[in-house]
């Protein structure tokens, strides 16, 4: 795998990222399968991973924690989003520096 860096940052990510919006109730609720998926990407190259805590409501980050246990040192980046609470997705407030630290 080549790696690109990031900006000005000085770190270097996969040119892939592996989403995990799809990883339980909203798409893949297997545990096993999707803990494979992860591992899969990790054995690829993939050390970026996109997540949210919106996503199936907050699972899909259980299921990505609990898969990279062990990995680690094998995953450089985790992207984030912040200030959409997951109980009113569609009606949430806008992101900002007081929703982040609230």
């Amino acid at each position: 795998m080549e790696y690109r860096m990031l900006g000005r940052t000085g770190v270097s990510v996969s040119p892939l990222c592996l989403g995990t919006m799809m990883l339980g109730p909203w798409g893949n609720d297997d545990r096993a399968d999707t803990t494979r998926i992860i591992h899969r990407a990790l054995d690829a190259g993939i050390n970026f991973v996109d997540t949210a805590d919106v996503y199936s409501g907050g699972i899909s980050e259980e299921i990505t924690g609990e898969a990279l246990q062990g990995h680690r040192d094998e995953v450089a980046y985790l992207a984030q989003k912040v200030g959409i609470p997951p109980k009113v997705f569609l009606k949430s407030r806008p992101c900002t520096r007081i929703v982040v630290y609230m």
